[in-house]
């Protein structure tokens, strides 16, 4: 059978524009998705609408800042969406917007430029004093945005690498100027979402959401060396209303580290965190906490809620830390229903975390450390139960723990339990806790209540948004991924 010669002229065009699609400059893809957030978007680009390249080595700090600048004429119009495709995208610091979604395809990786001069220095936070690396000013965060309302950064797994070796090298050398970034931080806003990203080798905190309110972090995974210090994963500081749940946290420093400010700076400040919710946390830290209060807790901490906690190979479960001069306070903290597997400490406290911004400490600035509750929890391959330790003339009270179980490893400690300076009770404990926490025998083994009311970040909406939008990639970029 012959084709007509028409049907061989469309066959031959067809195939044409075929190897053009796949050989050309140019693929042409559509992504349709569903994803969710506390706001759905009107108006959206792609990335490589402003110019971005993804191809690993091409800098696209002056795209992503374009790409904002221009979706904020939106935000008084349903608000914006900037896409980043799959690719390797390489960037410095960039400021975000209002009512604006960060949206990271899931074989997008940010990578983090290695150049010191992609990051502003900007001033130390007010409640500080001063950087925590150095005296002076710090440089800004990878992704950074400060009296901002309604922000969302999310994706379906896309990666922000911090590429933080180098920073790493500095720190240990002494060689710093200023204070190493963080990968995201947000200032001075309300309602925020941080979700189902990847976040690895920052030079220094992951996620630090400061002097903010409504702040939903949520589906991280976070990932660092286990020798590098400070490469915490989650800090709310100075935060009112946060909800952290669903994580994953492999890190060099504290899991979680919930703060609010710095000895006389956080006194003065005065911004508390409280109304804080950790849920169903998987953490590994061997040199530090698993969650820690403190230690700069100067401007206070109160009503910190975490359940469903895994702790796996980490020096400690719940760690308070403060000194001498902190001033502030740490109550109302409740945590249930915690596994510990291979820990050095399961409970530590001590009131003598003696690092201070300078020599301007009050002396007389005593902490509060009260009203702290433990309870259901299963520890094993232990060193050490617990190291209570707090303040000649200040001592932490109101420690309550109770229905625990405490495995100990084969070489623990002779002493399980060690306390100084504390008071509280206990009931249904393994090893027998010390003195200090008098014994209320089995019939009291439900004491420790945690709160049966509801936060009020329990009650911030969610919504299932969804994202239509063609987009383009380069050849080259094909390569890479």
């Amino acid at each position: 059978m012959e084709f007509p010669r028409i049907h061989i002229i469309f066959i031959v065009l067809a195939i044409c524009l075929r190897l053009n699609a796949v050989y050309g400059r140019h693929m042409h893809h559509w992504d349709f998705f569903d994803y969710c957030a506390i706001s759905c978007r009107a108006h959206s680009a792609s990335l490589t609408e402003f110019g971005g390249v993804g191809d690993g080595t091409t800098s696209n700090t002056r795209a992503f800042q374009a790409a904002v600048d221009h979706l904020s004429q939106f935000e008084s119009d349903g608000g914006s969406m900037l896409f980043v495709p799959p690719g390797k995208w390489l960037t410095g610091s960039f400021n975000i917007t209002n009512h604006f979604t960060l949206f990271l395809h899931k074989d997008a990786v940010l990578l983090a430029s290695q150049d010191e001069s992609e990051y502003a220095v900007i001033e130390p936070l007010p409640s500080y004093g001063r950087g925590r690396d150095t005296e002076g000013g710090r440089y800004i965060s990878l992704i950074f945005g400060t009296n901002l309302t309604d922000v969302v950064i999310t994706g379906n797994n896309g990666t922000i690498d911090g590429q933080g070796e180098p920073w790493w090298d500095k720190f240990h050398k002494g060689e710093l100027l200023y204070t190493r970034p963080y990968l995201i931080e947000i200032m001075h806003s309300e309602n925020i979402q941080i979700s189902n990203l990847t976040l690895v080798n920052s030079p220094s905190w992951h996620v630090h959401p400061v002097y903010c309110s409504n702040v939903i972090v949520q589906g991280l995974t976070i990932l660092a060396p286990v020798t590098v210090p400070n490469t915490d994963g989650i800090n709310p500081d100075s935060c009112t209303n946060t909800r952290i749940e669903d994580c994953y946290i492999v890190s060099g420093d504290d899991c979680i580290a919930v703060k609010s400010g710095w000895d006389e700076y956080g006194i003065a400040f005065g911004m508390p965190t409280k109304q804080l919710v950790i849920r169903r946390l998987t953490c590994i830290s061997p040199f530090s906490a698993v969650i820690a209060l403190g230690s700069e807790m100067s401007g206070g901490i109160q009503d910190v809620r975490a359940e469903d906690i895994l702790a796996i190979n980490s020096e400690s479960g719940v760690r308070i830390k403060t000194a001498v001069g902190r001033g502030g306070y740490v109550k109302d903290i409740y945590v249930r229903g915690m596994a510990m597997k291979t820990m050095k400490w399961a409970f530590w406290m001590t009131g003598n975390y003696g690092s201070h911004a300078d020599n301007n400490y009050d002396p007389n600035a005593l902490p509060l450390i009260q009203n702290i509750n433990y309870r259901d929890m299963v520890a094993e391959n232990v060193t050490m139960a617990a190291k209570l330790e707090g303040i000649s003339g200040d001592p932490f009270t109101g420690i309550c723990i109770s229905n625990v179980t405490i495995g100990m490893a084969k070489k623990a400690k002779k002493i399980a339990w060690n306390c100084t300076d504390i008071e509280g009770i206990s009931s249904g404990v393994v090893p027998q806790p010390c003195q200090e926490l008098l014994d209320q025998g089995s019939a009291y083994v439900a004491t420790c209540n945690f709160p049966t009311d509801s936060l009020p970040i329990d009650s911030l909406e969610i919504q299932t948004c969804s994202y239509r939008k063609k987009y383009s990639l380069d050849n080259h970029v094909l390569k890479h991924l």
